[in-house]
């Protein structure tokens, strides 16, 4: 066949008939099983055709009216039974009415009584819960205050303790007054102090330069330098060679390193009175060869100033 002509397509042939008639051989011994119909339970009812009755004998039809002489035949006895029967029957049910009223208003007089203990018991929790509250309410305002109260005398202290420094350092400043001979009254806020006596203070005049060596003479920069650095000391200041016949103010801007190293310097800026360039160059020459001390807290590159004042009688 044209079909099955190839191995894989007759391989394909044969599994799906063989799964086919797996499938059939499966349906017909497992599908087609037969379930009986549950069985119905109930109650059988009598065939009647009325709501009372007697006797043994099952009639197939609806009964006949019964006659006036059935009626009459009956036994008078039999009357006065039922009648007995009905008084008997309305005397339980009256009994049985008046003991039902009874237990209803019990039962009644019950659900109340457990209303009103369930309300009871509820405004009982309510207050219960609000003298919680009004408690909590109070602790958290005891402890508020507390807290305020703390940090008040907290305040108090430390208030104390920086006027009993501020005593204790006027006390010593003016024991030092006494014994400098009145030194310290000066409105001055720095610490410390340099000079060439055995006694404190800083040495020098107020127009003189921090890093310079004299004490003595009327200040000024001077030709040897005048270097500014922030609070740093130039430990070596070389004067620089004065070959020019120029004469005036020049500034130089210098970079120092941590070492106290001088690693660049720009001489002529701002500031500077005679830009010749003999007079820049000695001076840029003399900052770089300038050293200043050593500080590890420094900027890797802090920048600050050397003036040099050139003059011809020098």
């Amino acid at each position: 066949m044209a079909f099955l002509d190839t191995r894989h397509k007759r391989r394909s042939a044969l599994y799906t008939t063989i799964i086919g008639v797996l499938l059939l051989v499966i349906m017909f011994f497992f599908g087609l099983t037969y379930f009986d119909p549950p069985i119905e339970y109930g109650i059988a009812v009598n065939f009647g055709t009325s709501e009372v009755g007697s006797g043994n004998v099952q009639p197939t039809e609806a009964l006949k009216p019964a006659t006036s002489s059935e009626s009459e035949s009956e036994p008078v006895e039999e009357t006065v039974e039922e009648l007995e029967e009905e008084q008997v029957e309305e005397t339980d049910v009256a009994e049985s009415e008046e003991a039902a009223e009874p237990a209803e208003s019990e039962k009644v007089i019950t659900q109340e009584s457990e209303e009103a203990l369930a309300i009871k018991k509820a405004e009982e929790e309510r207050k219960i819960r609000e003298a919680k509250e009004k408690e909590e309410a109070r602790k958290k305002a005891e402890a508020a205050r507390k807290a305020e109260e703390e940090r008040q005398r907290k305040i108090r202290e430390e208030n104390e303790r920086r006027e009993r420094e501020r005593q204790e350092q006027e006390a010593k400043r003016k024991n030092l007054d006494a014994l400098m001979g009145g030194f310290s009254e000066s409105n001055g806020n720095a610490e410390g102090g340099e000079g060439d006596d055995n006694q404190p203070g800083d040495k020098g005049k107020e127009t003189g330069d921090p890093n310079a060596s004299g004490y003595y003479g009327i200040g000024g920069d001077g030709s040897g330098g005048n270097y500014r650095l922030g609070n740093r000391k130039a430990i070596t200041r070389p004067k620089p060679e004065y070959d020019c016949n120029e004469e005036g103010r020049v500034v130089v801007t210098i970079s120092v390193d941590q070492t106290g190293k001088v690693i660049s310097a720009q001489a002529g800026v701002k500031g500077t009175t005679n830009s010749a360039s003999c007079l820049l160059s000695r001076a840029r020459e003399a900052a770089l060869k300038t050293k200043f001390n050593a500080d590890s807290n420094a900027p890797s590159k802090q920048v600050g100033q050397i003036i040099y004042n050139f003059t011809l009688s020098e």
